[in-house]
């Protein structure tokens, strides 16, 4: 399934607020991103059309299966570029930021390519 940027980081958003948290409610999300409750709920909503997240009767949001898989991919993409910019001498905040935006458009061959290389350099290290 296509996921647009906005998705993705609600998605990445929810799996660090869960290893930080344990449960995640709505309110969290709108705190963490800055955004309204209107605008969270109506992604949840989405989520959920999209089976990546669930909501309890408590309101706890939970990924699904699937969900969790993309979450922790998203997650993987923008820790590995960050690295990756860092090493390149690219101060820690601006890496992030670049990270956080180059995460959705990088190709997967690219991707590849950059862990490999730092995967090597971790082996010379």
């Amino acid at each position: 399934m296509k996921l647009h940027e906005s998705g993705e980081n609600y998605l990445e958003t929810i799996l660090l607020l869960q290893r930080r948290k344990g449960s995640v409610r709505a309110v969290d999300i709108a705190t963490e991103l800055a955004f309204s409750k209107p605008s969270i709920s109506r992604a949840i909503g989405l989520l959920k059309a999209a089976e990546l997240v669930t909501v309890d009767d408590n309101g706890s949001i939970h990924l699904t299966e699937a969900g969790l898989a993309r979450a922790e991919q998203v997650y993987e993409r923008h820790q590995l570029l960050c690295r990756f910019l860092v090493h390149l001498g690219v101060s820690e905040a601006v890496a992030d930021a670049d990270a956080c935006r180059i995460e959705h458009v990088i190709s997967e061959e690219s991707f590849q390519a950059i862990k490999s290389f730092l995967e090597r350099e971790d082996e010379q290290a």
